[in-house]
């Protein structure tokens, strides 16, 4: 792979620690529609669209309980935000591509409120209101992720076509969505997904962190 003209990034679980708190506000609003889920399988979940969540975790529960179990779900995360940090060498390694030339886009399944939170925990919110970070967010689409839409979108925000750009994400999801497009994946498993099912979905590479993949990243 020559070095990306864009590198697109997934957020949750790749650049900032926050998948088990994902984990545990879904069970919490799972928990309080009366449809309880294990955390693991809450867990295989996290990353693709909310609606094909949904569908996973609450088969056969009508409009009003998913909507409740979402409405859950938002007020426990939102409690917990104080919790969610960056991984080590994330913010580094998206201002190293951005000094160097390269294209970032954050694309995220995550709405917008939540890719503003998401944004300031990285520190980066002066870039993204500039305009020197691109993003994209479950609300510009119809379906997110595994669904390509995002990563189109991500790709015409950041000027570049597939054959140019990488996908970087820690779930099977971010991978499969690239790969619906042609633009080629690696993954990390700062999400704890693992590397063999990371690979198997199409990543070209699967590193610990994104800090790990900055050698070839940046070319």
């Amino acid at each position: 792979m020559s070095e990306p003209r864009a590198v697109l990034f997934d957020i949750d679980g790749t650049l900032v620690d926050s998948n088990y708190l994902h984990v545990d506000a879904w069970m919490r609003g799972l928990e309080a529609v009366g449809h309880p889920a294990a955390a693991w399988r809450v867990h295989r979940s996290i990353g693709m669209d909310s609606e094909a969540l949904l569908d996973d975790l609450l088969p056969g529960v009508d409009q009003a309980g998913r909507d409740a179990a979402t409405a859950g779900h938002k007020r426990a995360y939102l409690a917990s935000v104080d919790r969610l940090r960056p991984l080590p060498g994330a913010r580094e390694t998206v201002l190293e591509l951005l000094d160097a030339g390269v294209r970032v886009v954050l694309a995220t399944s995550a709405p917008e409120d939540e890719l503003g939170i998401l944004v300031d925990v990285l520190d980066l919110t002066g870039l993204v209101d500039t305009g020197v970070i691109s993003t994209t967010n479950a609300d510009d689409v119809d379906t997110a992720k595994p669904h390509p839409g995002i990563i189109q979108v991500a790709l015409e925000r950041g000027g570049a076509s597939a054959a140019d750009s990488v996908m970087v994400g820690d779930a099977v999801w971010d991978v499969i969505a690239a790969g619906r497009v042609g633009v080629p994946a690696l993954a990390v498993r700062t999400g704890g997904i693992g590397g063999d099912e990371l690979t198997e979905a199409g990543a070209r590479r699967v590193a610990d962190s994104v800090a790990d993949l900055r050698d070839e990243l940046l070319g």
